[in-house]
């Protein structure tokens, strides 16, 4: 049954391989089931519901993904479109959470009505491959930069922005779970090197049960007030009567305190960054599994768009904050995914765990902090596909930009539009005006606008 889905023998795989990739996408997800409530309660919804909703909307999405296209995608809701609903829109502007998940709503149906009409396809053919490698390349160095600050090795200082931790300071909760990310990250590249199957998987396991070991001899210290839970996992029932407290709560509106015009501000806004990190993870995956053809395209690259504007839409009506396809899918291509009996096995862990969510949001960030670094690396290593030489810098330096703008402004989004622009820019003016497709003008001139007007 499952090669007659997911036609298992044509893609090279099977099932355990599948599985075990499906496991490690969910486990390096699964930190979102944590931090999306945490951050939506900062808006006034009950964390519970965003639980719920995130658990559901996820399994919805991911299911439409791994049906309608037979590829290892996860979806899940999206880190920075869920802060810009919490402390812009709703504590920044004044504005309900109901009226925030009206405009993610809303958001998803014009997705989905671009996605029938081949826009979104559009695009996607229209940038080049080499900004498309450089793409891999940006999210590769993003998702390590988000792995080493979920591990708290990266932390924020006042005079260089960024610097590594001090380990002696806050040992027993900082110190000691940033030394754990760094002996995780050394198990799991071995685990790789030496090709052991579920590697990363692995990784994640061994790392959370050494910082379980720590707990007990007292070398961890769990400290709630600063953001650090006990390691061992819970086994508390959800109370799933909570999610009728946001279910169809975005249609309960009242727009008078809007107005039309700041409601339309705060749509593009999540248009821009949801139909750009989409495009993103999905260009930067698929071009990791080597799913491209010979044209840079993606093959049924229509419904996976489909899948993300239906799942967005979908986890507005629930109660969270937008939908969307997550870079951490590469973790499970990384193990070997190559179908949608992955994303399947992620969408089935998703909704199970309504049920364990305590056992799964026990997964300290420490743990997942490796697999995002190795994982990064493997993304990275596409640089190589990129030709730097003098003959081609109107097409290199775009994909540097757009490499460096990722990590360095902390979104998907704003390193392809960067990109773009210098793309357009550098071939206009060095007369390689023929190397640039329409749409690569229109997209240029958008993000231009969007950094005047948004």
């Amino acid at each position: 049954m499952l090669e007659k889905i997911f036609k298992l023998k044509e893609n090279n795989t099977n099932a355990k391989t599948e599985i075990v990739a499906g496991i490690t996408t969910f486990m390096t997800m699964a930190y979102i089931l944590a931090v999306n409530p945490s951050i939506l309660s900062a808006a006034g919804i009950d964390s519970t519901a965003v639980l719920l909703a995130t658990c559901i909307a996820s399994f919805i999405g991911t299911a439409i993904m791994a049906f309608t296209t037979n590829m290892p995608f996860a979806l899940s809701a999206g880190m920075g479109l869920n802060a810009f609903l919490a402390y812009t829109v709703v504590l920044g502007f004044g504005y309900t959470w109901q009226v925030a998940l009206f405009a993610v709503f809303v958001e998803g149906i014009i997705f989905i009505l671009l996605s029938l009409t081949n826009v979104r396809e559009a695009i996607f053919n229209a940038i080049p491959l080499p900004l498309k490698n450089a793409v891999s390349v940006g999210i590769g160095l993003f998702i390590a930069f988000i792995g080493l600050q979920n591990a708290k090795l990266c932390v924020a200082n006042s005079s260089t922005l960024v610097s590594i931790v001090s380990f002696t300071d806050n040992f027993k909760t900082v110190g000691i779970g940033a030394l754990l990310a760094i002996i995780g990250t050394i198990i799991t590249a071995i685990l790789y090197i030496k090709k052991v199957k579920g590697s990363i998987l692995i990784g994640i396991l061994v790392t959370w049960i050494l910082g379980m070991l720590c707990q007990l001899i007292g070398l961890y210290v769990p400290d709630a007030a600063a953001g650090f839970y006990s390691l061992y996992p819970s086994f508390a029932i959800t109370d799933f009567t909570k999610l009728g407290e946001t279910f169809g709560q975005c249609f309960n509106i009242d727009f008078k305190g809007v107005g039309i015009f700041n409601f339309i501000v705060i749509l593009f806004s999540f248009l821009f960054v949801d139909l750009f990190d989409t495009l993103g993870t999905v260009i930067g995956v698929s071009t990791k599994a080597n799913m491209l053809d010979e044209n840079g395209r993606l093959p049924k690259i229509k419904n996976v768009l489909l899948s993300d504007a239906v799942a967005t839409s979908a986890g507005a009506v629930l109660g969270t904050s937008t939908v969307t396809t997550f870079v951490e899918s590469s973790a499970g291509v990384a193990e070997g995914g190559k179908t949608g009996l992955t994303s399947f096995t992620t969408a089935i862990l998703f909704l199970v765990s309504m049920f364990f969510a305590p056992i799964f949001t026990a997964v300290p960030s420490f743990a997942t902090a490796p697999a995002l670094i190795i994982v990064g690396f493997l993304m990275f290593s596409n640089i190589a596909e990129l030709k730097l030489d003098d003959k081609n810098y109107t097409t290199a330096i775009p994909a540097y930009i757009t490499i460096i703008a990722m990590p360095l402004f902390y979104s998907i989004a704003e390193g392809i539009s960067m990109g773009v622009i210098s793309y357009v820019l550098i071939n206009l003016v060095c007369k390689k005006h023929k190397e640039i497709s329409p749409i690569m003008y229109v997209l240029a001139l958008l993000f231009i606008l969007k950094y005047i007007f948004l």
